[in-house]
């Protein structure tokens, strides 16, 4: 089955392609599917409202099965923030080492028992004939003081998902691939996949 993924994110598309590969999903890019450069306004107020709205312009576009994953890191002591803003929480041009900075300078006071998070992906497939289905996974786990590790990508340097003693980033892609919020969307997705096919 090719699928289209939605992200630019080629991080994620690697996470996705390891996850779904067993799944029989051949994900391909936006550039592969010969999709020109579009950008798409992610305006949703919930991980769910931006997930399908990539899945669904990129899907316009192409006419063929679109994937889209919208995810992001919730912290308790935050009220949820940074959530759907995520990407953006230091500023449109921010990049990972800002946000981690940001994250930080907020939770500086924060003692060790109260910097709960989570992070949280929510994929979106959606199908030329209209049908879509929406799986969403979480990671509890909570953020250190300081980062630790040189794998993975954004905030994983600074959560230490629950059960472990090692961050994100100090995990080998085989490890976070096995717990991460990712791996809990794309097997809530499977499940559902089956599911319609009985």
């Amino acid at each position: 089955m090719i699928v289209v993924a939605a992200t630019q994110n080629k991080h994620k598309i690697e996470e996705i392609q390891a996850i779904t590969r067993e799944f029989g999903m051949d994900i391909i890019s936006r550039g592969d599917a010969g999709i020109p450069e579009v950008e798409i306004v992610e305006d949703g107020s919930t991980f769910e409202e931006n997930s399908e709205k990539k899945a669904r312009e990129i899907m316009e576009l192409c006419g063929k099965i679109t994937i889209a994953d919208d995810s992001g890191l919730m912290v308790n002591a935050l009220g949820g923030a940074p959530g759907v803003y995520s990407a953006r929480f230091a500023g449109e041009e921010a990049d990972d080492k800002k946000n981690n900075e940001k994250l930080l300078y907020l939770l500086e006071d924060v003692p060790p028992e109260a910097r709960s998070a989570q992070f949280v992906s929510v994929i979106t497939m959606v199908y030329p004939d209209g049908r879509k289905i929406v799986a969403r996974g979480e990671c509890p786990g909570h953020i250190i003081y300081e980062p630790k590790g040189e794998n993975g990508f954004g905030y994983d340097p600074l959560f230490v998902p629950e059960g472990h003693e090692r961050t994100f980033a100090e995990l080998t892609s085989e490890e976070k691939n096995q717990i991460s919020h990712r791996a809990q969307a794309l097997l809530n997705l499977r499940k559902q996949l089956i599911e319609r096919e009985k």
